[in-house]
C-alpha cells in the first residue's frame, strides 16, 4: 500500500492510499480519483516530504503512525463545505468497515498469530482482520507479511 498527498484544480489537498504506484496512476490517468471535497477528478500528486529513515527501531514506528488534525467546525466560516467534507470522508470509512466486516473473519488479538500462520502456509489462506499493537504490526511488516492499517470508525451506542 502507498499514500499519496494529492491536489486537485481547485486546490484542495488531501490523501489517498493506493495498492501501488501503478494502481494510481491507472486509476487518476482514467479519472477515477475524486476530491473528497469537490469531487474534481482532475487530481495530481502533492509535493511530499521523503520519509527518511534512520537507525535504530525508533524509526520503524514512524512507518505506522499516522498523523492527526483536530478541527474546530464552530468558526469555520466555510463550515457547511468542511462539514460535508467531514460526513463524506466518515461514510467512506464506514462502507469501508461494512466491508471488511461482511468480507473479512474477525480474529481479534489474534491478528499477529494468524497472519503469520496463514502467510507461512501453516494455516488456510483467507481474508482475515484484527487489532495489533504498533510493536507487532512492525514485525509482521518486517517479514514481509502485508498488512494495513485503517481507521476505525465506532458505532454509536444509542
Amino acid at each position: 500500500m502507498i499514500v499519496y498527498d494529492l491536489l486537485c484544480d481547485n486546490e484542495h489537498k488531501f490523501e489517498s492510499w493506493f495498492k501501488n504506484s501503478s494502481a494510481y496512476d491507472f486509476l487518476s490517468k482514467g479519472r477515477k480519483v475524486s476530491c473528497p471535497i469537490c469531487n474534481s477528478t482532475k487530481v495530481r500528486k502533492a509535493p511530499m516530504a521523503p520519509n527518511i529513515s534512520k537507525s535504530g527501531v525508533k524509526d520503524k514506528s514512524s512507518r505506522l503512525k499516522s498523523e492527526k488534525r483536530e478541527i474546530n467546525l464552530s468558526n469555520d466560516s466555510n463550515n457547511g463545505e468542511m462539514k460535508v467534507a467531514v460526513e463524506k470522508a466518515v461514510e467512506a470509512m464506514k462502507e469501508l468497515q461494512a466491508t471488511i466486516e461482511k468480507n473479512f473473519e474477525n480474529v481479534g488479538e489474534k491478528f499477529p498469530e494468524e497472519a503469520r500462520k496463514i502467510h507461512y502456509g501453516e494455516a488456510d489462506s483467507r481474508r482475515i482482520y484484527g487489532e495489533t499493537s504498533v510493536e507487532q504490526a512492525e514485525e509482521l511488516i518486517e517479514e514481509g507479511i502485508e498488512i494495513a492499517t485503517i481507521p476505525w470508525v465506532k458505532r454509536r451506542t444509542s
